[in-house]
């Protein structure tokens, strides 16, 4: 079992950003809660953009331009309360792939942001590798509020190989 932290970085806490979430602030102590509930168990995924985009990507970062930065970019760090933590770094939406998975016993816990985007992608492809997966809805937050509340309920149809779940029902 292992609890993947999604994307908790900069590029999406700043309100400024072109990526922001603008209830960033509000995941941060349900994830400090799973942090202690899963230790040593837990992953923190960061999306960085790649050095030469290809493919769809290219039309992506043409509308992102801000976003072309390296990895090592102030944008792309963990936000100052995970600062320093080992992270798994991905170029695509889904952070879901065989360094998430050799360390998933068969079960994947997810929180992070955007629960629209990089959340719902790592959920389906884990569902769809045969990984049970609980979202952990209040430690999750969308590029709006709506569109948090939709990618939960299109989550929710997945069941039961994925669950929406709370702080209190891990513990």
């Amino acid at each position: 079992m292992v609890l993947a932290l999604i994307d908790l970085q900069r590029i999406f806490a700043d309100p400024d950003s072109g990526w922001a979430t603008p209830d960033f602030d509000r995941v941060i102590e349900p994830t400090k809660a799973l942090i202690e509930l899963f230790a040593p168990h837990v992953v923190f995924t960061r999306f960085v953009a790649p050095e030469k985009p290809a493919g769809a990507w290219v039309p992506y970062y043409e509308a992102f331009p801000f976003a072309l930065q390296p990895p090592d970019a102030d944008d792309y760090q963990l936000v100052d309360e995970f600062k320093g933590a080992p992270t798994l770094d991905k170029t695509t939406f889904s952070a879901w792939g065989p360094e998430l998975a050799a360390r998933s016993d068969g079960r994947l816990v997810l929180g992070g942001v955007a629960t629209d985007c990089c959340v719902i992608s790592t959920a389906l492809a884990a569902v769809d590798a045969g990984v049970h997966v609980q979202v952990v809805e209040e430690a999750c937050a969308g590029s709006t509020d709506d569109n948090h509340r939709k990618a939960i309920d299109i989550m929710r149809l997945y069941a039961p190989m994925l669950e929406i779940v709370s702080v209190d029902q891990l513990r």
